[in-house]
């Protein structure tokens, strides 16, 4: 389950005294820090040996970065003391060989950890992929596009960034730190303790910046995966929006949400801003401390050596910047970590409900359906279906019709069992729904929406995504099927036209032959219709008819109606009014009685029998 803590994903439909969150007060901690850095190094730990390297290179560049200042300070004081040119001259070529393998020592531990981080977040884009794949259809209902998109691209990309630098960087300069210290106080414990005076400063100082920066860079991710929500629907919907003239709502809906990322990241970029500010000031007063201090122990008995200063001097800076860097690296692994969290509340996520125990495959289906006593409710306090009870015979048509909301939808979600009922049961061939397993029910069924989705691709894969196995001659046969046939072979790459995003490049009716097509190709045993023919011209809607009447043939279908006249000939027609079956019948029927069905057709059809 995931944690009670988590944020909330933006609806698609935000609530009408929903409180907006700005940036004016102090966002919320991480609070789940180690938690996350532990779900983190999950995924690294498959790289374990090729880490344990890293960590050799990195203590290897670590100590071969602290002799190089300790052997200056060495040759400073051999000059000053002997004057022997062949033993500077040897230190020295001894210096370039120490720095020369600490470059190479430094470039193979980023190689290798560049190799670590790539596979780390291509096995956490793998997973997350994968388990978005799982979720039940509420999920999606409930989560923005554009929200998980961000997830799984900008998140996951600022993880992998962090791995390819703030990790190494982190441990270099962590052990850095270490080393310097230890061997400042082996040459002078006095100077290193005057040294050390600004250390307070800076860890206080840090301290404040980093409390602040942390949640700061987690409202940032926040309010950028809000922003791709926004942007990825005001893209799909451009037409709508163009059609009523509301360009100018959605610029200055834009521009509050892109003043919210902007305020986010501003802070978020400002705190950490002061951390270089503070180290270079700190690194100033204790390089005057060193040549101060320093200069004083030289001069009073020699307590300290010329070269002992010059390496001291060295060490300062190689001490006060890996503090620099540390702190500039423990921003970016919080920002990392604030962008985990949101993929692993994903990742969290309660998968569709597993098959029952007792559940089987079904090869087939004849097609006899009944709903016994079905209640369902989407929310505890709010009864969607109540008291449901039909009877299918196999091969049947079965519309539904009623207002919106009154449970068409709900009910072909729970035969496809999207859903599974609060009380009662569904039966399939006898079968209780829950006996057979989810895969194979729905490998037995086709749907044909109101507006289908085709993917980018060739007009041939498209048709074939009803069936995988089927041959280009199988794909031809169910498209002269569905009447689709001959506008295919009237565009110029014929079956291998390649569609643009959703279909576009096509019309409507055209897209919905193609969609009766892939339902034909697929051969199911059950039919789900959303209503085919609504805003199409006459005679793709003779067309399409056509193709419908083919593919419903010896199939029970069910039918979501919204133009009546289109379901004159079901065999059932069930009435719905607030999650309720207020009647039912065939078309004959239902208007003898003369109730709300019947007033329903006359108020479509102008009082029409």
């Amino acid at each position: 389950m995931a944690d009670k803590k988590e944020e909330q994903p933006e609806r698609i439909i935000d609530h009408p005294h929903r409180r907006p969150q700005g940036i004016g007060t102090r966002p919320p901690r991480v609070d789940n820090l180690k938690e996350t850095l532990w779900k983190i190094w999950s995924y690294m730990a498959h790289e374990k040996k090729l880490f344990f390297l890293v960590i050799i290179m990195v203590i290897i560049s670590s100590v071969l970065s602290l002799l190089g200042p300790f052997l200056l300070g060495v040759s400073v004081d051999h000059v000053i003391e002997t004057q022997e040119r062949d033993t500077l001259l040897f230190l020295l070529l001894f210096l370039v060989f120490i720095y020369f393998f600490q470059s190479a020592a430094t470039w193979l531990q980023n190689f290798w950890m560049i190799h670590i981080a790539q596979n780390t977040v291509y096995s956490m884009r793998k997973k997350l992929f994968s388990h978005l794949q799982h979720l039940p259809i509420s999920f999606f209902q409930t989560y923005k596009h554009g929200e998980l998109m961000s997830r799984l691209t900008n998140d996951i990309e600022n993880v992998s960034r962090t791995l390819n630098t703030a990790v190494i960087q982190f441990a270099t300069s962590l052990l850095t730190i270490l080393g310097t210290i230890g061997m400042m106080i082996w040459l002078s414990p006095l100077l290193t303790l005057l040294t050390l005076t600004v250390v307070p400063f800076m860890y206080f100082g840090m301290k404040w910046i980093t409390n602040r920066t942390g949640p700061y860079f987690r409202e940032q991710q926040k309010e950028l995966g809000k922003m791709n929500g926004y942007v990825e629907e005001m893209f799909s919907g451009h037409t709508i929006i163009t059609m009523f003239s509301q360009e100018e709502r959605v610029i200055q809906e834009f521009k509050e949400k892109n003043e919210r990322l902007k305020k986010a990241g501003f802070w978020a970029q400002t705190y950490s801003g002061f951390i270089p500010k503070l180290m270079n000031m700190l690194n100033n007063v204790s390089f005057a401390i060193i040549v101060g201090g320093g200069g004083l122990l030289a001069l009073k008995g020699g307590m300290v050596t010329i070269g002992v200063i010059v390496t001291f001097t060295t060490y300062s800076r190689q001490f006060t910047r890996p503090l620099n860097d540390l702190a500039n690296q423990f921003n970016m692994i919080l920002s990392a970590v604030a962008g985990a969290d949101r993929v692993f509340q994903i990742m969290e996520k309660d998968i569709e409900q597993k098959d029952e125990e007792q559940a089987t495959d079904v090869n087939a289906i004849v097609g006899e359906i009944e709903f016994r006593s079905v209640y369902f409710s989407y929310e505890e306090d709010q009864i969607t279906l109540e008291d449901i009870n039909f009877h299918v015979e196999p091969g049947s048509t079965v519309a539904l019709v009623g207002p919106t909301g009154a449970g068409k939808t709900t009910i072909v979600s729970l035969l496809s069992r999207f859903y599974d009922p609060d009380k009662g049961q569904i039966l399939i061939d006898g079968k209780d729904a829950k006996q057979i397993t989810r895969k194979s029910l729905r490998d037995q069924m086709g749907v044909v929406l109101q507006d289908s989705f085709l993917f980018h691709t060739t007009i041939r894969e498209n048709i074939r995504y009803g069936n995988l196995a089927a041959t280009d001659k199988e794909v031809v046969e169910a498209a002269k099927s569905a009447n689709a046939h001959e506008f295919i072979t009237r565009l110029p790459d014929g079956y291998d036209t390649v569609l643009d995003s959703d279909g576009k490049g096509i019309s409507h009716g055209q897209r919905q032959l193609l969609s009766i097509a892939r339902a034909l190709l697929a051969n199911p045993s059950l039919l789900i219709l959303d209503e085919a023919t609504s805003s199409i011209d006459t005679i793709t809607e003779i067309k399409i008819n056509d193709g419908l009447k083919t593919l419903m043939k010896g199939r029970t279908s069910f039918v979501i109606a919204h133009r009546l006249n289109t379901i004159r000939n079901a065999d059932l027609i069930l009435v719905l009014n607030e999650g309720k079956i207020i009647e039912k019948g065939n078309h004959q029927e239902l208007m003898m009685v003369d109730g709300f069905y019947a007033d329903l057709v006359r108020s479509q059809q102008g009082n029409v029998s």
